[in-house]
């Protein structure tokens, strides 16, 4: 049998618990609150621009917008990918990193590379 005193116990654990989950913030940042902001825009085969450049060591927020065609971004070397339009935010580290589409998009699809320069 389930005595009170256990019951009392397994209630005060949950209430504990959840305070914990409660109190436990995310270090996330918003769009919104990002303190620079690069807006990549894709037409088919080609970015709309050879380089764009972002702050080192401060959120970032990264736009991707489809201007011609349907296509996604990815970032190597880091964890930004976006398919189709939409937005992330990443605090990145100094260097270049090669921007690519993700999806594929026609005949001219392996051509559609540029670069962020991070700094």
């Amino acid at each position: 049998m389930f005595s009170f005193k256990k019951f009392l116990v397994c209630c005060f654990a949950l209430v504990l618990l959840l305070g914990v989950m409660t109190g436990c913030g995310s270090d996330e940042v918003s769009v919104e609150d990002a303190e620079a902001e690069v807006t990549i825009k894709s037409s088919n085969w080609e970015f709309d621009q050879a380089t764009y450049t972002a702050p080192a060591g401060k959120p970032v927020a990264i736009h991707h917008e489809n201007m011609e065609g349907h296509h996604g971004i990815t970032i190597k070397g880091t964890d930004v990918k976006i398919q189709g339009d939409g937005s992330v935010v990443a605090n990145l580290k100094p260097g270049e990193y090669e921007i690519i589409c993700d999806i594929m998009c026609g005949t001219g699809h392996t051509e559609m590379v540029s670069k962020l320069v991070v700094e």
